[in-house]
């Protein structure tokens, strides 16, 4: 249930939201459009309800077509994500989206998908979309969380920082403990991680997709407050892409994290 407001935004009534894990909390809502539109690697724009001025940019982790759902799994980070936890089922919150450019679907035979903390969610999509073997490495600080969801979708590896499940280290060294190969690497997650899948894939000649995670301020581009550097051959030897509007998503290769 939707209603149209200012700017795109729209009013969608709150299936349910949840706590899955030690401040993280999964959140459906009903909206057939961005259920039909949303593509891996995009996200939506969530406003506080007047409350604070700017939105949380979330990345879509589900979107269901036949039930016209989002589901967005979030992590309280701060003043305006602990107002997200406090939503009751059956409330509405505005919401702009979806937004940004996701990840394109390689014509692959094997895929690896490597996650790390709220970088995993945007992953799922992806992972029901995308063909061939598919290998899944997610990483966690503690407490993992939608591993029997991604298990739907392939093999499963998780690392944990402090050893409570999985393996007990980070999950770049899981990868490459497994001695992890195929066509494609796709992955989301904190910059250092990021950095060491980059090298991983330049190493190993795989191709690969990276999501940055930046602080957003409007979402599609007008702000400029959340460039990334790109590698350009020009004088200084990079140039700056907005993240909202010209990624989330970028190929790997031309990133300088």
């Amino acid at each position: 249930m939707c209603e149209e407001k200012k700017q795109g935004r729209v009013k969608c009534q709150v299936i349910y939201n949840k706590k899955i894990a030690e401040d993280i909390y999964e959140l459906v809502f009903s909206n057939n459009k961005m259920a039909t539109e949303a593509k891996p690697g995009q996200f939506v724009n969530v406003y506080c309800n007047g409350e604070m001025l700017l939105p949380r940019p979330i990345s879509i982790c589900e979107a269901d077509e036949d039930k016209g759902t989002i589901k967005l799994v979030y992590a309280i980070a701060g003043a305006g994500t602990k107002l997200f936890s406090k939503i009751q089922d059956g409330d509405f919150v505005e919401v702009l989206g979806p937004l940004g450019n996701g990840y394109t679907l390689a014509d692959a035979d094997s895929s690896i998908l490597v996650g790390g903390g709220v970088g995993t969610p945007p992953l799922l999509e992806l992972a029901k979309r995308i063909k061939g073997k598919k290998t899944i490495y997610l990483g966690f600080r503690s407490e993992a969380y939608l591993v029997e969801e991604f298990k739907a979708y392939g093999e499963v590896y998780v690392a944990t920082d402090d050893g409570s499940y999985g393996h007990h280290g980070n999950v770049v060294e899981l990868m490459e403990k497994n001695i992890a190969k195929a066509e494609q690497i796709y992955s989301c997650g904190p910059n250092p991680m990021l950095k060491a899948v980059q090298k991983f894939a330049s190493d190993n000649d795989i191709e690969l997709q990276i999501s940055l995670e930046e602080r957003m301020g409007c979402g599609f581009g007008a702000c400029v407050g959340c460039v990334c550097k790109i590698k350009a051959d020009n004088e200084a030897g990079y140039t700056y892409k907005k993240v909202c509007k010209d990624g989330p998503v970028f190929p790997g290769s031309e990133v300088l994290l």
